[in-house]
């Protein structure tokens, strides 16, 4: 596996596709940049879902985080972006992306994304 960043995130077979169990992956060094200033946004992503049939390969979501780094992108499309290339590419049954985005200009900004399937 390449350790230049990605926009594929690896599935990897579920080790328990008869269970209902919940994953919480906290991802605290998401940078990205502000699209207006160009100045750089902190942020913690975290990811909690319910695994359909696959989980995803750590190393390969770290390499996804990394490839946004160098790119403008507000909160709430960074977020649902994620939440779109998740569900594609690993078919969770549940997800939810927390996006906790670092003060700007005196304020935080919080983008809670969801998905369930069948809904």
């Amino acid at each position: 596996m390449s350790t230049k960043p990605s926009r594929t995130l690896e599935p990897v077979a579920n080790p328990h596709p008869d269970r209902e169990y919940v994953v919480e992956i906290k991802c605290p060094e998401f940078t990205a940049l502000c699209p207006v200033t160009g100045q750089p946004d902190f942020a913690t992503i975290t990811f909690k879902y319910v695994p359909g049939p696959y989980i995803v390969e750590l190393k390969s979501l770290k390499l996804y985080i990394w490839s946004f780094r160098d790119e403008g992108h507000f909160h709430e499309d960074v977020t649902n972006t994620m939440l779109k290339d998740f569900v594609k590419m690993i078919q969770p049954r549940k997800l939810e992306v927390f996006g906790e985005f670092g003060v700007r200009g005196g304020l935080y900004t919080t983008v809670k994304a969801e998905y369930e399937e069948g809904k």
